[in-house]
């Protein structure tokens, strides 16, 4: 199972209509228990792409509390 992308910086871009700190759109975000690996894959292939794309910086990883 492909693991969220969510590195808990939940700051959704109205400017950009993504999340800053995952580059998800809020229905990636939304949907992302519902998809199947296929469509995890593929969100997960595009989201370096749309972070180019957009001028954001890489995120930091997750940190455990």
């Amino acid at each position: 199972m492909i693991e969220s992308p969510c590195v808990n910086i939940c700051h959704m871009s109205p400017r950009l209509g993504v999340c800053t700190g995952c580059c998800r759109t809020l229905d990636e975000i939304a949907r992302w228990s519902e998809l199947g690996e296929a469509e995890r894959a593929r969100v997960m292939a595009a989201l370096p792409h749309r972070r180019q794309r957009l001028g954001l910086a890489e995120a930091a990883p997750a940190r455990s509390p």
